[in-house]
């Protein structure tokens, strides 16, 4: 696959996942672009999420108690999510909660969960879609069903998560948010929503709030960009001139080359190895700083 091809066909599935959502008309156009319905298939194939390529650390880590939890949402219902605690940890451990991407709680944000926990956090993946009865094993219908909530409704259920981990009794009350493409998005919306309950922030890739919501945030954020993400990066620029001019700590990091993404391991043309890494470790070392925890103690 040639460099060219793989970047028209993820922006191909890009505008399918996250514009139009029509398949019909997306495999016309992948067909198109790859010569043959059977080619188009495997094109699909590497650009799409493989959930059994998630693990990074394992569900049955001896290090880990993980396990699904459930908490009360902004009127009453009950959210549910996963819930990743080191055996070893700081007296008081802070958390931080991970958003999902438009498919909702899939094995690779689980993983992102147990990957905090190793660190020393305590990493809670919320399926935002639990009010509806939970994440469906259908991307498709994941996707149309994140498309079709209530945003003010699903940030207030953030934000009331936020506030439940904020008075945990098992941690030291400061909360971290870090989210993925739709859930880096909703990273930022915390961060405008929460004030300071939420003390850090980290979006990767997420389409910002708009500027004028800036003075509301009172988190520390880390915004993760890819290089050739056109359409999230047009807003990136005015957010984070906002959040300076608002007097909000903010810290931008861009990854040259990279695709939208390109922290998902589950997507083998997406994936960058070398960027993920240098990002995650960036997200640890400012978690670590804003949340004040000691790994491992």
């Amino acid at each position: 696959m040639t460099d060219d091809l793989k970047a028209r066909a993820i922006a191909l599935y890009d505008r399918f996942t996250h514009v139009h959502h029509d398949r019909r008309a997306f495999m016309g156009e992948m067909t198109k672009l790859a010569g043959s319905a059977a080619a188009a298939q495997a094109l699909i194939a590497t650009i799409a999420a493989d959930p059994a390529a998630a693990v990074v650390i394992a569900e049955d880590d001896k290090r880990l108690d993980a396990k699904m939890v459930g908490w009360k949402g902004a009127n009453g219902h009950t959210l549910t999510g996963y819930m990743a605690i080191p055996k070893k940890h700081a007296k008081k451990p802070a958390a931080v909660l991970v958003v999902h991407e438009n498919r909702g709680l899939q094995p690779y944000t689980k993983d992102v969960a147990r990957r905090l926990a190793i660190a020393g956090f305590v990493g809670v993946a919320i399926d935002f879609l639990s009010p509806q009865g939970g994440t469906p094993t259908d991307e498709d219908k994941a996707r149309t069903m994140i498309g079709a909530l209530d945003m003010p409704m699903t940030i207030a259920d953030g934000v009331a998560t936020v506030d439940w981990l904020s008075k945990h009794k098992l941690l030291n009350g400061k909360v971290g948010v870090v989210g993925f493409c739709w859930g880096g998005a909703m990273a930022d919306r915390l961060a405008v929503a929460c004030g300071p309950t939420l003390a850090a922030a980290c979006a990767f890739y997420g389409p910002p709030p708009p500027p004028s919501e800036a003075a509301k945030v009172k988190a520390a954020s880390l915004l993760h960009y890819a290089g050739t993400d056109d359409r999230v990066n047009a807003g990136a620029g005015p957010w984070v001139d906002a959040l300076k001019a608002a007097g909000a700590e903010v810290t931008r990091y861009d990854y040259p080359g990279t695709q939208h993404a390109f922290h998902n391991d589950t997507s083998a043309a997406r994936f960058n190895a070398e960027a993920a890494t240098l990002a995650w470790d960036r997200t640890i070392a400012f978690f670590k700083e804003k949340l004040a925890t000691e790994s491992g103690k």
